[in-house]
């Protein structure tokens, strides 16, 4: 049977084995999916130890930038992404490095949330890992405009800069920005403690922009209640974002897509 995992620390909170339980169960995968918390000083001894037997396995914090530099081949997105979420062993032993956090975000708009961003004017709050990794497929998407804001409008800049040659990107601060537009997307860790970036609530438009916080929990978040009492037309969350990006890690390894939709569902169960 084919061993998977996911590398963090802490990790017990994580809800991957599940999700890829969930996934092989509904494929007919055999595999075994479990947590690896790997000690802080060693991730690289720690891994490699893993792929002796195992065949791939995702990468959460603090180890994305680690992992992104024991690989040994590297996909497109993850090289542009500078952080590798998935790690898969190809069959001469060699480590293939990919990033599937931005397709996860863009499936979950796309697929499971019904939106079509092209032509579309989005706003990408936040210029760290987080933001940096779903770039390219957003631009992939064909918007009219992608703005960076940051409060550091330097690191926003450089981004903008990296990324330039995929589409319109470019950057801003928070207290730069009035104009309305179609989807903000929140990649600032503010929620993880219950604070906002500072917006003003003239970007939303009432009843028409979506709003898109990467962070989920049991209650929306700080931001999600922001966007609704400003009159967002809809306020999602990451969960299903989490779902997809695992969902494309399992089609890297397995050459299988599992739905989402299903285990995007149980989860919302467990967390209601």
């Amino acid at each position: 049977m084919d061993r998977y995992g996911v590398f963090g620390n802490p990790i017990g909170h994580s809800k991957s084995p599940l999700i890829h339980r969930l996934f092989a169960e509904q494929t007919g995968q055999d595999l075994t999916y479990e947590a690896l918390p790997a000690p802080l000083e060693d991730f690289p001894g720690y891994a490699r130890a893993f792929f002796e037997t195992g065949r791939g396995g995702n990468v959460t914090v603090p180890f994305k930038e680690e992992a992104y530099r024991l690989a040994d081949e590297l996909s497109e997105r993850a090289r542009r992404a500078g952080a590798v979420n998935t790690l898969k062993k190809l069959d001469e032993g060699r480590l293939l490095g990919d990033n599937t956090d931005g397709a996860g975000l863009v499936r979950d708009l796309t697929v499971n949330a019904g939106l079509d961003l092209a032509d579309k004017r989005i706003l990408l709050l936040g210029a760290g890992g987080a933001v940096r990794g779903v770039l390219e497929p957003l631009l992939a998407e064909r918007p009219q405009s992608l703005t960076i804001a940051n409060r550091t409008v330097e690191k926003a800049e450089q981004l903008a800069r990296e990324f330039a040659d995929l589409g319109p990107v470019a950057a801003a601060g928070f207290d730069w920005l009035s104009e309305p537009v179609d989807l903000i997307v929140n990649g600032t860790s503010a929620s993880l403690v219950g604070e906002l970036p500072p917006l003003d609530p003239s970007l939303i438009r009432p009843g028409h922009t979506v709003c898109y916080d990467m962070m989920y929990g049991k209650e929306p978040t700080a931001f999600n209640r922001w966007a609704a009492g400003h009159g967002a037309a809809r306020c999602l969350d990451g969960l299903g974002m989490l779902v997809e990006q695992a969902a494309e890690a399992f089609f890297v390894w397995r050459g299988v897509r599992p739905d989402g939709a299903p285990v995007l569902a149980e989860l919302r169960r467990q967390l209601g």
